[in-house]
């Protein structure tokens, strides 16, 4: 017991360190790093969005992008051609359109398993993908300017704007801090705990009781709506939507990022997020092949860490901060069983 308090003390310290330090970096580094960190905090999002489906569901989706422009697109839409557009107003329904399109496709292709479950969500993304590349709705291959980023103005009085590099950066800060409370919640739930279940042993978990379909489903549209948040924040950073923001490959980006950072981890794809962009920037400043020399150094980080960059947590603090497995399992079988009892 209290090896376990020690070990969550270190965590929550190391936490605050880490936070203390995202704060302060906007007021001690030049304003092309804030941006830069701002957008690889913004692909973290993605990335935890999309490891609640893989990592905690054990589901392999090719279409998180298509949620991520999908919200994009709607800010984009939206926004009026030289005002600024509402944040109060086109941030939820961003985020509630990824939701619904989570919702919708997940209901389709939560019906196959295995390969034919990634072959359908890449099938889904591709149909998202070509819409807006071959349509007119919004710019078609050419993508959509968004000219003024959304701001929250009352009276007009302007409270919040997120023109300003600073401003900005805070804002998608404290949306990576909702991100991240939200999933440590909802993966410690036993409505995580069932999800987790329903990876591990999908024939147990339904003789359990378990409604696997459903809880798949909502986990699905959760993400889908997470990963809308990303993408609202990445159109509202770059000031541009084009279809490329929907394509298979930054699918399959973020799923390295993943890979990297750790699958049962909530903060770890958020991790592989930092490495793989940081390790992206650092390349293109000295290397012309850098390509190359990323794919050799992701094999390697793959190779020697299996389970991700969260394999280095036990060396530094001496056990891992995550739930375990069958913990989480045993709690889930007692709440079912307590729901039976009632």
């Amino acid at each position: 017991m209290f090896e376990m308090n020690a070990t969550r003390l270190r965590v929550w310290l190391f936490t605050l360190a880490c936070l203390i330090a995202a704060i302060a970096l906007p007021f001690l580094a030049p304003t092309y790093y804030v941006q830069f960190f701002a957008k690889a905090l913004i692909m973290g999002m993605l990335a935890m969005a999309l490891n609640l489906v893989v990592g905690h569901g054990g589901l392999v989706s090719l279409c998180h992008a298509a949620f991520f422009g999908l919200a994009g697109y709607v800010l984009a839409l939206l926004s009026p051609r030289y005002d600024a557009a509402s944040l109060l107003t086109t941030f939820p329904l961003a985020v509630l359109s990824s939701a619904a399109a989570g919702l919708v496709i997940g209901a389709l292709a939560l019906r196959t398993r295995g390969i034919y479950f990634i072959m359908v969500t890449l099938a889904f993304g591709e149909m998202l993908f070509f819409f807006f590349h071959d349509t007119k709705v919004a710019g078609g291959s050419d993508g959509i300017f968004i000219n003024v980023r959304p701001e929250i103005a009352v009276a007009g009085r302007q409270l919040l704007d997120l023109d300003k590099p600073i401003t900005f950066y805070f804002f998608v800060l404290a949306c990576l801090v909702g991100v991240v409370a939200l999933l440590t919640m909802v993966v410690r739930s036993p409505f995580g705990h069932a999800l987790a279940a329903a990876r591990d042993n999908e024939r147990r978990a339904r003789s359990l009781g378990f409604p696997i379909f459903r809880i798949r489903l909502i986990a699905f549209a959760l993400s889908g709506g997470l990963a809308g948040v990303a993408g609202y924040l990445a159109a509202a950073q770059f000031g541009f939507v084009a279809p490329q923001m929907l394509g298979w490959h930054q699918s399959a980006t973020v799923l390295v990022m993943v890979l990297i950072g750790g699958l049962r981890s909530v903060t770890g794809p958020l991790v592989g997020a930092l490495v793989l962009i940081g390790l992206e920037e650092v390349l293109k400043a000295h290397l012309d092949n850098w390509k190359l020399a990323e794919g050799l150094i992701i094999i390697g980080i793959v190779v020697m860490l299996p389970n991700g960059i969260r394999q280095i947590w036990p060396m530094i603090f001496g056990s891992s901060p995550e739930v375990p497995v069958d913990a989480g399992r045993a709690e889930a079988e007692h709440a079912v069983a307590e729901a039976r009892h009632a």
